[in-house]
Protein backbone atom coordinates (compact mmCIF):
# COMPACT_ATOMS: atom_id res chain seq x y z
CA UNK A 1 0.00 0.00 0.00
CA UNK A 2 1.36 3.46 -0.85
CA UNK A 3 2.50 5.53 2.09
CA UNK A 4 1.92 9.24 2.46
CA UNK A 5 5.09 10.19 0.61
CA UNK A 6 3.61 8.51 -2.48
CA UNK A 7 0.24 10.23 -2.05
CA UNK A 8 1.76 13.68 -1.50
CA UNK A 9 4.15 13.22 -4.43
CA UNK A 10 1.22 12.36 -6.71
CA UNK A 11 -0.74 15.40 -5.52
CA UNK A 12 2.31 17.61 -6.01
CA UNK A 13 2.73 16.31 -9.56
CA UNK A 14 -0.90 17.09 -10.38
CA UNK A 15 -0.58 20.64 -9.05
CA UNK A 16 2.78 21.19 -10.74
CA UNK A 17 1.82 19.88 -14.17
CA UNK A 18 -1.84 20.91 -14.40
CA UNK A 19 -2.20 23.76 -11.93
CA UNK A 20 -4.79 24.10 -9.18
CA UNK A 21 -7.41 25.90 -11.29
CA UNK A 22 -7.75 23.32 -14.08
CA UNK A 23 -8.02 20.63 -11.40
CA UNK A 24 -10.92 22.43 -9.72
CA UNK A 25 -8.81 23.01 -6.59
CA UNK A 26 -9.30 26.29 -4.75
CA UNK A 27 -7.44 25.61 -1.49
CA UNK A 28 -4.24 23.65 -2.09
CA UNK A 29 -3.64 22.84 1.59
CA UNK A 30 -7.08 21.26 2.02
CA UNK A 31 -6.57 19.30 -1.20
CA UNK A 32 -3.18 18.03 -0.06
CA UNK A 33 -4.55 17.03 3.32
CA UNK A 34 -7.36 15.13 1.61
CA UNK A 35 -4.68 13.06 -0.09
CA UNK A 36 -3.75 11.53 3.29
CA UNK A 37 -7.09 11.76 5.13
CA UNK A 38 -8.42 8.22 4.44
CA UNK A 39 -5.56 6.73 6.50
CA UNK A 40 -5.88 9.05 9.51
CA UNK A 41 -8.50 6.97 11.35
CA UNK A 42 -7.42 3.50 10.21
CA UNK A 43 -4.85 3.33 13.00
CA UNK A 44 -1.48 2.66 11.40
CA UNK A 45 -0.30 6.11 10.25
CA UNK A 46 -1.45 8.35 13.11
CA UNK A 47 -0.82 6.90 16.55
CA UNK A 48 -3.77 7.14 18.93
CA UNK A 49 -6.33 8.99 16.81
CA UNK A 50 -9.53 9.95 18.61
CA UNK A 51 -11.33 7.03 16.95
CA UNK A 52 -10.72 4.05 14.68
CA UNK A 53 -12.73 3.56 11.50
CA UNK A 54 -12.86 0.51 9.27
CA UNK A 55 -10.62 0.60 6.21
CA UNK A 56 -13.50 -0.51 4.00
CA UNK A 57 -15.41 2.60 5.13
CA UNK A 58 -12.68 5.20 4.73
CA UNK A 59 -11.48 3.72 1.43
CA UNK A 60 -14.85 2.52 0.08
CA UNK A 61 -13.14 -0.83 -0.46
CA UNK A 62 -14.06 -4.44 -0.97
CA UNK A 63 -12.44 -6.95 1.43
CA UNK A 64 -9.42 -9.07 0.53
CA UNK A 65 -5.84 -9.90 1.45
CA UNK A 66 -4.77 -6.83 -0.52
CA UNK A 67 -7.94 -4.72 -0.32
CA UNK A 68 -8.97 -2.80 -3.43
CA UNK A 69 -10.39 0.64 -2.60
CA UNK A 70 -13.07 1.82 -5.01
CA UNK A 71 -12.59 5.35 -6.29
CA UNK A 72 -15.67 4.90 -8.48
CA UNK A 73 -17.76 4.12 -5.41
CA UNK A 74 -16.42 7.19 -3.59
CA UNK A 75 -17.18 9.37 -6.61
CA UNK A 76 -20.68 7.92 -6.84
CA UNK A 77 -21.38 8.33 -3.11
CA UNK A 78 -19.77 11.72 -2.46
CA UNK A 79 -18.44 13.66 -5.46
CA UNK A 80 -21.40 13.22 -7.82
CA UNK A 81 -24.21 14.03 -5.32
CA UNK A 82 -22.49 17.24 -4.23
CA UNK A 83 -21.60 18.22 -7.78
CA UNK A 84 -25.16 17.93 -9.06
CA UNK A 85 -26.75 19.63 -6.06
CA UNK A 86 -28.44 16.57 -4.57
CA UNK A 87 -26.58 17.42 -1.35
CA UNK A 88 -25.84 20.92 -0.05
CA UNK A 89 -22.38 22.40 0.24
CA UNK A 90 -20.67 21.46 -2.98
CA UNK A 91 -17.54 19.39 -3.49
CA UNK A 92 -14.68 20.53 -1.27
CA UNK A 93 -10.98 20.46 -2.07
CA UNK A 94 -10.55 17.92 0.72
CA UNK A 95 -13.07 15.59 -0.91
CA UNK A 96 -11.17 15.81 -4.19
CA UNK A 97 -7.98 14.95 -2.33
CA UNK A 98 -9.63 11.94 -0.69
CA UNK A 99 -10.75 10.72 -4.11
CA UNK A 100 -7.16 11.02 -5.37
CA UNK A 101 -5.92 9.00 -2.39
CA UNK A 102 -8.39 6.24 -3.17
CA UNK A 103 -7.39 6.28 -6.86
CA UNK A 104 -3.74 5.75 -5.87
CA UNK A 105 -4.52 2.92 -3.47
CA UNK A 106 -6.78 1.26 -6.04
CA UNK A 107 -4.20 1.38 -8.84
CA UNK A 108 -1.18 0.36 -6.79
CA UNK A 109 -3.02 -2.40 -4.93
CA UNK A 110 -4.52 -3.76 -8.15
CA UNK A 111 -1.12 -3.82 -9.84
CA UNK A 112 0.41 -5.49 -6.78
CA UNK A 113 -2.21 -8.25 -6.76
CA UNK A 114 -1.65 -8.78 -10.49
CA UNK A 115 2.15 -8.85 -10.12
CA UNK A 116 2.07 -11.40 -7.29
CA UNK A 117 -0.35 -13.63 -9.18
CA UNK A 118 1.45 -13.44 -12.54
CA UNK A 119 4.83 -14.24 -10.98
CA UNK A 120 3.51 -17.15 -8.92
CA UNK A 121 4.59 -15.53 -5.65
CA UNK A 122 3.01 -17.25 -2.63
CA UNK A 123 0.73 -15.07 -0.53
CA UNK A 124 1.82 -14.75 3.09
CA UNK A 125 3.73 -12.74 5.68
CA UNK A 126 7.05 -12.93 3.82
CA UNK A 127 5.47 -11.54 0.66
CA UNK A 128 3.71 -8.82 2.65
CA UNK A 129 7.02 -7.71 4.17
CA UNK A 130 8.78 -7.71 0.80
CA UNK A 131 5.93 -5.71 -0.74
CA UNK A 132 5.96 -3.13 2.04
CA UNK A 133 9.75 -2.86 1.93
CA UNK A 134 9.59 -2.08 -1.78
CA UNK A 135 6.85 0.51 -1.31
CA UNK A 136 8.93 2.16 1.43
CA UNK A 137 11.93 2.33 -0.92
CA UNK A 138 9.77 3.67 -3.72
CA UNK A 139 8.25 6.35 -1.49
CA UNK A 140 11.70 7.56 -0.45
CA UNK A 141 12.70 7.90 -4.10
CA UNK A 142 10.02 10.57 -4.62
CA UNK A 143 9.99 14.30 -3.92
CA UNK A 144 7.50 15.86 -1.50
CA UNK A 145 7.84 19.42 -2.75
CA UNK A 146 4.64 20.90 -1.29
CA UNK A 147 3.20 19.84 2.06
CA UNK A 148 -0.20 20.69 3.53
CA UNK A 149 -0.11 23.58 5.99
CA UNK A 150 -2.52 24.15 8.85
CA UNK A 151 -4.84 26.95 7.76
CA UNK A 152 -8.31 28.13 8.81
CA UNK A 153 -9.70 26.86 5.49
CA UNK A 154 -8.18 23.41 5.97
CA UNK A 155 -9.76 23.24 9.43
CA UNK A 156 -13.10 24.48 8.08
CA UNK A 157 -13.20 21.85 5.35
CA UNK A 158 -12.14 19.21 7.85
CA UNK A 159 -15.00 20.10 10.19
CA UNK A 160 -17.44 20.01 7.25
CA UNK A 161 -16.21 16.73 5.74
CA UNK A 162 -19.39 14.72 5.05
CA UNK A 163 -18.25 11.09 5.28
CA UNK A 164 -17.21 11.11 8.96
CA UNK A 165 -16.42 13.67 11.62
CA UNK A 166 -12.81 14.87 11.72
CA UNK A 167 -11.42 16.17 15.02
CA UNK A 168 -9.05 19.14 14.99
CA UNK A 169 -6.51 17.30 17.15
CA UNK A 170 -6.36 14.52 14.56
CA UNK A 171 -5.63 17.07 11.84
CA UNK A 172 -2.73 18.40 13.92
CA UNK A 173 -1.43 14.88 14.53
CA UNK A 174 -1.67 13.93 10.86
CA UNK A 175 0.21 17.04 9.75
CA UNK A 176 2.99 16.18 12.20
CA UNK A 177 3.26 12.73 10.61
CA UNK A 178 3.42 14.28 7.14
CA UNK A 179 6.28 16.52 8.29
CA UNK A 180 8.13 13.55 9.81
CA UNK A 181 7.78 11.54 6.59
CA UNK A 182 9.04 14.50 4.54
CA UNK A 183 12.09 14.83 6.80
CA UNK A 184 12.80 11.10 6.44
CA UNK A 185 12.48 11.38 2.67
CA UNK A 186 15.17 14.06 2.68
CA UNK A 187 17.47 12.31 5.15
CA UNK A 188 17.16 8.82 3.63
CA UNK A 189 16.37 9.63 0.02
CA UNK A 190 16.72 6.74 -2.43
CA UNK A 191 18.09 7.83 -5.80
CA UNK A 192 18.36 4.28 -7.12
CA UNK A 193 16.21 1.91 -5.04
CA UNK A 194 16.97 -1.80 -5.22
CA UNK A 195 13.65 -3.59 -4.84
CA UNK A 196 13.28 -7.04 -3.28
CA UNK A 197 10.17 -8.18 -5.18
CA UNK A 198 8.60 -5.43 -7.29
CA UNK A 199 10.43 -3.58 -10.07
CA UNK A 200 11.18 -0.08 -11.30
CA UNK A 201 8.98 -0.77 -14.33
CA UNK A 202 6.13 -1.87 -12.03
CA UNK A 203 6.19 1.43 -10.14
CA UNK A 204 6.58 3.52 -13.29
CA UNK A 205 3.56 1.97 -14.98
CA UNK A 206 1.39 2.09 -11.85
CA UNK A 207 2.35 5.71 -11.14
CA UNK A 208 1.54 6.85 -14.67
CA UNK A 209 -1.85 5.14 -14.65
CA UNK A 210 -2.75 6.60 -11.26
CA UNK A 211 -1.72 10.06 -12.45
CA UNK A 212 -3.81 9.92 -15.61
CA UNK A 213 -6.88 8.55 -13.83
CA UNK A 214 -6.69 11.41 -11.32
CA UNK A 215 -6.00 14.01 -14.00
CA UNK A 216 -8.91 12.90 -16.19
CA UNK A 217 -11.28 12.72 -13.26
CA UNK A 218 -10.44 16.13 -11.82
CA UNK A 219 -10.24 18.07 -15.08
CA UNK A 220 -13.28 16.28 -16.48
CA UNK A 221 -15.63 17.72 -13.86
CA UNK A 222 -14.69 21.37 -14.51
Amino acid sequence: MPSWNVHIAHADRLLREAGAGPLGVRDVDAFLFGNVLPDVYVGYMVSEPTKILRYCLTHQSYPGGIPIPSYKRYWRNFIAPYDCGEKDGGVSDMMLGVWCHIVCDHIYNTYTRRFIRSHGIPVGEKTRIRKQTDFDLYGRSLSMSRLPRLTPELLRQGMAYPQYRIQEEDIHAALEVVDEIAQTNLAAHEDNPHYTMLTTKFFSIAADEAHWVMLRGLTGRI
